[in-house]
């Protein structure tokens, strides 16, 4: 029989042998000398660690990232610089036309227009909302004046100017009107059919998301001419600035 004693080799406390005097240095145990469970025990303490390993390796705090872990989440989308796009609407500075027989006052249309009504008549439109015009003329001994006013509301600036740039291209020949709405264009152009000349004048001007339209002419039926360039060209930029102004107030807030 084994001596209890061999039992606590490995431990570091010295084994005492059968002679009370003397002492076995520390040796190391063979596992032979082990009873079964202890061998046992000690044969599979190796992968007992190793399996501990495992599990903290791929279950503890030192497990590998996966990849659904690198799934994109919204601070990251947020973090790269990638936005979705906008739904949000485009604000516009003019919701509605104004009322375009109001947009000039009655002095001017009695200057531009002598012996035309003050109030003007507006012409009938499918959507008032988006387009208004109002026109005056009249006859006053051997002069004859007509003056349109026409408002013109788009969905964006960009709307806009594209008109704008249509129309102005179309009209070519004429030249910009500085200090009125965002842009503005004028020209003016002579007609003469059955030997009366008619001299009309043309105002365009963007603002914002709106466009102003001014439309001048005249004739003089006794002597066959018109109004001069300077006479129609004055008359049509000075409504088309009332015109802006009566726009600007009813801008959206």
């Amino acid at each position: 029989m084994l001596s209890p004693h061999r039992l606590s080799c490995d431990t570091g406390v010295p084994v005492r042998s059968a002679d009370p005097l003397r002492t076995i240095p520390h040796e190391k145990c063979d596992l032979r000398s082990l009873p079964l469970p202890l061998a046992l025990t000690a044969r599979l303490s190796p992968v007992v660690v190793l399996a501990a390993m495992g599990w903290a390796l791929t279950s503890g705090p030192f497990a590998a990232t996966t990849t659904a872990d690198h799934k994109s989440t919204p601070d990251a989308a947020a973090s790269s610089g990638i936005s979705a796009p906008s739904t949000a609407p485009v604000a516009k500075a003019y919701a509605t036309s104004p009322a375009p027989c109001g947009s000039v006052a009655a002095a001017t249309i009695k200057s531009l227009v002598p012996g035309a009504k003050t109030a003007g008549k507006e012409i009938p439109s499918t959507d008032t909302k988006v387009r208004r015009t109002c026109s005056w003329n009249a006859l006053k001994g051997y002069d004859y004046r007509w003056l349109d006013v026409s408002y013109e509301i788009t969905d964006s600036d960009k709307a806009a100017q594209k008109s704008y740039t249509e129309t102005t291209t179309e009209k070519s020949g004429g030249g910009a009107v500085p200090g009125l709405g965002d842009q503005a264009y004028s020209i003016v152009n002579l007609t003469t059919e059955d030997k009366q000349q008619t001299r009309e004048g043309t105002v365009v001007v963007r603002a914002g998301n709106a466009l102003v339209t001014i439309t001048y002419n005249g004739s003089d039926f006794e002597n066959k001419k018109a109004p001069s360039t300077d006479v129609i060209n004055k008359g049509a930029i000075k409504a088309a600035k009332e015109a802006v102004t009566a726009l600007e107030g009813g801008k959206a807030s």
